[in-house]
Formats: structure tokens, sequence, C-alpha cells
């Protein structure tokens, strides 16, 4: 088995996953300006540049997170952020998520390269059993995107999240296998 604790920089032709360090808050403060990137995720936008750098500290404190900046590989600017949460080498599974870009990436093939960066990490490199996502169930905009990319649903974890604003959410659950991953490899790879 490969080494779980690995956290490598992954580079595509658009973007580059660099592990997540404290040098990368002012780009994701600036990248995060667009309000509406924030509508569903679990964090609230920061307001200034020292917010974000306490949210670069809080993502780097959680034991069971591998975050990366997303990098526009032409421009150097911090796009992003994604990351591996919720991994169990035993087991040989983890989910992808904890994703947001700003505005200006958005729509162009680059959370789609950045995906398949990561699931060729997970599989090809650490050779998981199994990827998932988890998103909002108002969320339709992620379900799409996680569909496009081959994920299967599998179902609605009730009551399973505190929203930022304190209401509960249910959350839809995706997932891709390792017997599935050569096709959609192919499919993500043809894309690109």
């Amino acid at each position: 088995m490969n080494d779980w604790n690995d956290h490598a920089t992954l580079a595509g032709e658009r973007v580059r996953l660099e592990p997540l360090t404290r040098d990368h808050a002012k780009g994701l403060f600036e990248a995060g300006a667009d309000p509406a990137i924030w509508t569903w995720l679990s964090l609230r936008r920061p307001e200034d540049p020292a917010a974000a750098e306490a949210m670069v500290e809080d993502i780097l404190a959680d034991p069971d997170r591998r975050a990366w900046a997303q990098i526009d590989a032409r421009t150097g600017e911090v796009a992003g952020t994604t990351s591996f949460y919720a991994i169990d080498a035993r087991h040989r599974i983890l989910s992808i998520g904890h994703t947001w870009i700003g505005s200006a990436w958005q729509r162009t093939g680059f959370n789609r390269e950045s995906k398949l960066l990561l699931l060729r990490h997970a599989f090809d490199d650490l050779g998981a059993n199994r990827v998932a996502w988890e998103t909002d169930i108002r969320n339709l905009k992620s379900q799409r995107a996680i569909e496009r990319l081959g994920a299967q649903r599998e179902g609605i974890l009730r009551a399973h999240r505190v929203r930022p604003d304190g209401t509960v959410r249910d959350t839809v659950v995706y997932s891709l296998t390792g017997p599935e991953w050569p096709a959609v490899r192919t499919a993500l790879s043809s894309s690109v």
C-alpha cells in the first residue's frame, strides 16, 4: 500500500495543486472576493487578509484533511482550494471536498482538471478503493458538476450538517470506485 500521508504537488496543464500553506492566504482572500462563492460552503467569506490567514490556520490544524491551494498554472495566481478528507488508509477510502475556486476560473475546465489530478492521485498513486463527495442538497450546481465527473449518486444523509447560518442541511453523497475509475479517467482525460 502507498503512503496515504503523502501530500505532493500535483500538476496539470491549467492547474497546479500545491499543499496549502500560510503563504496562500492572501491569494485565497483575493480569489474569494465574490460572496456568491461562499453560499454553500461550511466557511464564511473572510472579511480581510487576517481572517483569511486564520481560515488557513484552521484548515491546516485539521488532522483529517489534506488541503491544496489551486494555482492557475498559466498565471501563478491562487484560484481556490480543495482537499482530501475523511481519509481511511486501512480501508483505502477518502472524500474530496472543501472545494471552491474564484469566479474567474469557473466554467473554464479548471475545476475538472483539478478533480482529474486528485482522482489520479487517489486511485493511481494511493490505490484507493473509493472516493466520495458530499454536497448540500440545495446545491444543484455542485451536484451536476459531481455527476459530470462520472460519480454515482448514493443517497441522502438527513440532518447531516449545520450550515454557517445555523440551519440544518441534508447532504447528497456521491462516490466513484476503483473498478469505475479506468472509464472515468479516459472520459475526463479526453475532455480536459
